[in-house]
């Protein structure tokens, strides 16, 4: 069972989604289904077809719609795949083998880079998304060109307490006016696109599988990390202390490069206008440097 199908709501989250790719995504954008043994991987991809590959993993809830601006931005030189989360809604699908521990993540990463067949990838993480991207980085530097984290949680810090305790209504009733409300707080009312927020309002009371989490990685581990990467934070964010997880990369990855993004709240990224530009620039200076 998909969790897109299985909800009356379904329809309507889908029409919103579509609504997204077809109002913000640049035209020539496709749409690929990847098999995988954990069931069916949806990618929006955007970009020369022969140029290097950047993943894009977005944070939890927003999915592979949420970078329709690195997608026009990043997909001059980059051949741009944004994906949906396996379990989470969107167009992926749940196969009979469900995602449970990180090694599943790692196996269901394997599976997408495999179908891709293009060599090593820039990988690109938001929120949970990062944190996905930091455990693959780990396993696997021979499959990571560069890696970008985007405000990651749970990588360096952990959540505020305030945080968690605003997430909790959503989390536990979930529905559209608590998911809009949690947002306006954790944004400072930010103008969230409309378009892309009535998609994320319409996800609320899909169902979802649980999502894989676990402790930090370790210090010793990720000292070790080979990959050119780079830490964008949100200044302004609620989820976590900019400051606190700043002084975490300097300290575990010196050679990373790191900024604090001061007009960009946690949930406002990546798709906040003010702070977009910012954003886009910082990681295509990046990916040139790490490309020369």
């Amino acid at each position: 069972m998909t969790p897109t199908t299985s909800t009356t709501g379904a329809a309507a989250f889908l029409a919103a989604y579509d609504e997204v790719l077809a109002a913000r995504w640049p035209a020539g954008t496709t749409s690929t289904q990847i098999p995988t043994p954990y069931g069916t991987t949806h990618l929006n991809s955007y970009g020369p077809e022969d140029a290097p590959p950047l993943l894009l993993l977005p944070g939890g809830g927003a999915t592979s719609t949420v970078w329709y601006a690195q997608a026009a931005a990043l997909g001059r030189t980059h051949r741009v795949h944004a994906v949906d989360l396996v379990g989470e809604p969107g167009r992926s699908t749940v196969g009979e083998r469900p995602i449970r521990t990180v090694e599943d993540l790692h196996s269901w990463l394997d599976a997408v880079l495999d179908a891709l067949g293009a060599g090593p990838a820039a990988l690109c993480g938001h929120s949970y998304g990062g944190w996905i991207a930091l455990h693959y980085a780990l396993h696997a530097p021979h499959r990571v060109r560069s890696l970008i984290l985007v405000d990651p949680t749970g990588c360096f810090a952990g959540f505020r307490p305030g945080y968690l305790l605003h997430a909790l209504p959503m989390l536990l009733r979930p529905n559209a006016a608590r998911t809009r409300a949690f947002l306006a707080w954790e944004t400072g009312h930010a103008p969230l696109d409309a378009v892309w927020l009535r998609m994320r309002e319409a996800a609320a009371g899909l169902p979802w599988a649980r999502p894989v989490t676990g402790p930090r990685p370790s210090p010793e581990v990720v000292r070790g990390l080979g990959v050119p990467a780079l830490a964008l934070l949100a200044g302004q964010g609620r989820a976590q202390d900019a400051a606190r997880v700043a002084a975490a990369v300097n300290r575990l990855l010196p050679q990373a490069g790191t900024a604090v993004l001061r007009g960009a709240s946690h949930h406002a990224l990546p798709l906040y206008g003010p702070v977009t530009a910012e954003l886009n620039r910082r990681i295509e200076e990046f990916l040139d440097a790490a490309a020369g």
